[in-house]
Formats: C-alpha cells, sequence, structure tokens
C-alpha cells in the first residue's frame, strides 16, 4: 500500500481528552491525540480563547496560522471555570476525561481549584499531564517558559548560528513541538499503567528537559572533559565538508562523510588540486582546515548552478540536496509523493490544507475527522453531553460563563 491508501481510525477512539492549553507545547499534543483518534474537548477562555489565535499575521483567510496548525481534530468550548458555575462545568468534564493535558502559568490551574489531590480525587483514573517552562523543583519552577528562552537557557543558541555573528535560535518552535510530541509518548505510557492499576498518574514535562534531551550529544561531550562547541553554521563538528555552500543561483548543502566521498567529490566538480592540496587529505586534516576547505569549496561550487552541482554530485554518489525555500517545498515532487500535505475542508479557509503526522499504518493516513474549530464552536453540544438542559445553557452564555457559537442554543441542543 501507498501512503494514498484511504486514511484509517486511530486507536485513541474513545478516548476523552480535555485540552487546557495555549500557545504551542499542549495544543501540539491535543492535536496528536486527536489525530490519534481521541476526542479532544479544548477548553479556552471566553473572549480571548487560545493566545495563538491572535498571534497574526501571517494569516490564512482570515485565521492565525498557527493556531490553524495545531489544533484541528478538537472540539472547542470556551468556559469561565474561575466562575463556581464554570468551575463545576470543568469539574464535571474532568470527571469523564481520561487525560488532561494543560501548560498554563505554572500554579494557575491549582489556584483555580484543580491541584494535584483535587484531581486525583475529582477522577483517580486521570492521566494528568503538565507541560511547563523549568521544570516542578528549582529556583526557576514557577517561572513561565517560552520556546526562545528555554533554547537560550538550555545552551541551544550558544552553539547555533555563525562564529562571527551573534547566537541564534533555531526558528522554530522546537521545544514547544518536543515537548507535545513527549507529552503523547507519556499519555501512551500512562495507559498501559491504568490498564495495570486501575489509577492515573501525574505526568510532568518541560521545555528545559526537551532542550537537554537533544542535546544529548553535545553535553555528553562536555561532560566528557571536551570544551564546549563552538557555532558552526551549517558545520558539523567532526566532518569537512559539511554544510551549505553557494552556487551560481543558491546553495547545495553536502555531506563527504569520510575521505572516499571527498575524493569523489574533487573529480565530479572538476577540482583535483583541493583533493591535492596539503593538509586537505583526509578528514582530521580537513576539520582542523574547516575555514580553508570551506573557502575553496564554495569557490568551486560557486562555479556551476545547483542543478549541475546536484547532477555531478548525485552521480558521483555524495551525499547532497538542495537549499530549498519554503514555497520550493510545498510544491516539491517528492513531499508530494509521500502526502505530508493534505487538503482538510474548512468553512472560513478555502483551499486550507494540513501537514499530516509524519507516519502511516500499512501505509495509510490517520483521519482528520475536523478542521481547527471557532472559539465555542462545541460550547453548546459538550454541555448539554454533560446533562446540562437548553435553558441552563442559555443561562451559562446570557451570563458569559460559557461562550457559544452564534446559533441559537435551542436550536444547536436539538440537533445533537
Amino acid at each position: 500500500m501507498t501512503a494514498s491508501a484511504t486514511p484509517v481510525t486511530g486507536s485513541l477512539h474513545g478516548l476523552r481528552v480535555i485540552e487546557l492549553g495555549t500557545s504551542v507545547a499542549a495544543p501540539m499534543a491535543g492535536q496528536i491525540l486527536g489525530d490519534l483518534g481521541a476526542e479532544v474537548i479544548k477548553v479556552e477562555r471566553v473572549g480571548r480563547g487560545d493566545d495563538s489565535r491572535s498571534w497574526a499575521p501571517p494569516h490564512w483567510g482570515g485565521e492565525s496560522v498557527t493556531f490553524l496548525a495545531l489544533n484541528r481534530n478538537k472540539k472547542s468550548v470556551a468556559l469561565d471555570y474561575k466562575d463556581p458555575r464554570g468551575k463545576q462545568v470543568l469539574e464535571d468534564l474532568i470527571r469523564d476525561a481520561d487525560v488532561l493535558v494543560h501548560n498554563l502559568r505554572p500554579g494557575a490551574l491549582a489556584a483555580a481549584g484543580f491541584g494535584e489531590d483535587e484531581l486525583r480525587r475529582l477522577n483517580p483514573r486521570l492521566i494528568n499531564v503538565e507541560l511547563t517552562g523549568f521544570g516542578p523543583d528549582g529556583p526557576r519552577a514557577g517561572q513561565p517558559g517560552y520556546d526562545p528562552l528555554l533554547q537560550a537557557y538550555s545552551g541551544m543558541v550558544s552553539i547555533t548560528g555563525q562564529d562571527d555573528a551573534p547566537p541564534s535560535r533555531v526558528p522554530v518552535s522546537l521545544l514547544d513541538m518536543g515537548t507535545g510530541m513527549w507529552a503523547v509518548l507519556a499519555v501512551y505510557e500512562g495507559l498501559r499503567r491504568r490498564d495495570a492499576t486501575g489509577l492515573g498518574c501525574h505526568v510532568e514535562l518541560s521545555l528545559l528537559q526537551t532542550a537537554l534531551t537533544w542535546l544529548s550529544m553535545p553535553l555528553l561531550s562536555v561532560l566528557a572533559g571536551n570544551p564546549p562547541p563552538g557555532r558552526l553554521g551549517s558545520g558539523l563538528a567532526g566532518v569537512v565538508p559539511y554544510g551549505a555552500y553557494p552556487t551560481d543561483d543558491g546553495y547545495v548543502f553536502i555531506s563527504a562523510g569520510n575521505d572516499a566521498a571527498w575524493d569523489r567529490l574533487c573529480h565530479a566538480l572538476d577540482a583535483a588540486p583541493l583533493r591535492e592540496r596539503e593538509g586537505f587529505a583526509t578528514n582530521t586534516e580537513r576539520v582542523r582546515a574547516r575555514a580553508a576547505v570551506d573557502a575553496e569549496l564554495g569557490l568551486v561550487t560557486s562555479a556551476f548552478d545547483t542543478t549541475e552541482v546536484l547532477r555531478r554530485l548525485g552521480a558521483a554518489g555524495v551525499p547532497c540536496a538542495p537549499v530549498q525555500t519554503l514555497d520550493q517545498v510545498v510544491t516539491d515532487e517528492q513531499v508530494a509523493a509521500v502526502g505530508a500535505i493534505s487538503p482538510l475542508p474548512h468553512d472560513r479557509v478555502a483551499g486550507f490544507s494540513v501537514v499530516n503526522l509524519p507516519v502511516t499504518f500499512d501505509g495509510a493516513r490517520l483521519a482528520h475527522r475536523s478542521a481547527p474549530p471557532d472559539l465555542g464552536a462545541d460550547s453548546v453540544a459538550v454541555l448539554a453531553g454533560l446533562g446540562r438542559g437548553p435553558a441552563e445553557i442559555d443561562e451559562l452564555v446570557r451570563c458569559g460563563v460559557v461562550q457559544a457559537a452564534p446559533t441559537p442554543v435551542s436550536e444547536r441542543v436539538e440537533t445533537l
């Protein structure tokens, strides 16, 4: 089967997840769980909702691209759970849930009456997944954590960028999204434990620990007594040539991981003098002469356009790839062939598409059930499912405890 096979339903079908998530980390976890089949109820603030709803530009059809990227396969309930009536609704949701995922400001959920003890009392089978910036202990435990701050604090920024320029962050939410991934793995572990014991558990993750996990190789190098690595741009400490080299019309990334590949590279690019130059013969020598090798090889590659460099190196078996811009990536034949991007119907965004989870099962991708929701789009239906009648729901909406879609409450309840 191929990646275009009929989508399949994930194994978490029937699992209920409550997401008290904002920004990136918890929404990422909730989206993956939703992709895997779980019913994900996203509880948002009345009026504003998830912070990422207002993170724009960039927009797509008037919607925040960040929100669109992280919130498919979810239901939205807009609820003021600091109000006693809203708190009762959240308690009912948690009693009926399998998983709670949250990344609010440290201590905020406990201050609202939903600390760990209260959650265990409400639902002993609940898998309570808490995501923070710095972790539960230590002098920074109560501080909010944002991806670029944790990239800096963890040392990641110190090794990113060119050595003659200021340090740089990785320009994606690497730690937020990585922590969301770890949260999903933790949910599966929690479910297995619950199968064995009948009890839930409290799972704690942090952006700091995710960063340290991604940095395990350079951290172990330092623990072994080596100096901290410098900033090498696109280079790699132990291999030269390795990185992005200029062409006549762009850049090509080249990785010559051994001396045989270096010989083939020099032959393919008509650069025999490089192979014969003193101090360039072995990888160990080239690492010591990194700046000179990179400069000389850049002069060679600059004499060709990108297509020609790729043709020559590809024929010689030297690992290489074009440095593509994102507008090239979204139309790339290989990206299309693996089915990485697919359309998803959206009421407000014409031509909406999503980046799928990077897995298939027997050639089939997981099915998408719904586009990212309007704020409060499912408030009425979810409350009705908790046993609230039309009059009570109308009153909660009127008082501002609940925000609902503009369709009259009575009509929405009657169509459930």
